[in-house]
């Protein structure tokens, strides 16, 4: 597994296209925060980071699919998936390998992001004006986030060879477990619109940021990430024979 993660995140980096999908991110991100009309912090006059956490789930959208639409998909289109196969190596692990690969390089987006809030913490009148608790929770919720929306796109990179597709099809399915289920349950009212809500990832996103970083809600995202990988395996192991 450690071979793989360390292939996935070297072969991304090697490029210019790694630099640019992170560098991008940090560009809108910063545009959002400091620049743009109606949500930089310096003209909304509130020390919070509401306006950046919100944002991040559909930039997200966007970001994640283009780091693992190649994790599998490049692998079929060059016919190199079949030696992958007969390394010591068994399909969890390559599959953990590249999905840990995934979600290491989003990190690495996410860190520049917190210099955000010590700018915040600093500007803030008293020093200090910001609900830190709030921040914490926020950026717990946008990993585990980013671990779910990396399996989604690790699976549609299993499933094709064509990584525009899986670009594509990873886009959808993110937006519509974040948006779209809330979407649906809106249509509805009382106890089912709750349970419908449930299931969505903005539900237990939205929970971890307001500063309660409640175990059930982690436990989710964690066993969303971990059916979407299982059903990769599923995939690759009827793929192998």
């Amino acid at each position: 597994m450690i071979s793989i993660f360390r292939k996935e995140v070297g072969t991304f980096f090697n490029g210019i296209i790694g630099y640019v999908v992170v560098g991008v991110f940090l560009l809108l991100s910063g545009l959002i925060i400091w620049v743009y009309p109606n949500s930089n912090v310096l003209d909304y006059g509130y020390a919070e980071l509401n306006v950046f956490f919100d944002f991040c789930p559909y930039v997200f959208l966007f970001l994640i699919p283009a780091v693992t639409m190649r994790m599998f998909a490049e692998e079929f289109r060059a016919g190199t998936i079949e030696l992958l196969f007969t390394k010591p190596i068994s399909i969890q692990n390559i599959i953990l390998g590249k999905y840990f690969a995934s979600l290491f390089i989003i990190i690495l987006a996410i860190i520049p992001t917190v210099i955000y809030y010590f700018s915040i913490y600093y500007l803030g009148n008293p020093v200090g004006n910001i609900d830190s608790a709030s921040v914490l929770g926020s950026y717990f919720g946008l990993i585990f986030l980013a671990a779910a929306y990396s399996s989604i796109g690790i699976f549609t990179s299993a499933i094709t060879k064509n990584q525009v597709v899986s670009f594509i099809l990873a886009a959808v399915l993110c937006y519509f477990f974040y948006d779209g289920i809330g979407q649906i349950a809106s249509l509805f009212r009382g106890t089912l619109e709750y349970y419908i809500t449930y299931i969505g990832l903005n539900f237990h996103y939205a929970s971890l940021g307001k500063g309660l970083i409640d175990s059930r809600n982690m436990l989710y995202l964690f066993s969303f990430s971990s059916f979407f990988l299982i059903l990769t395996t599923i995939f690759l192991k009827r793929r192998r024979h």
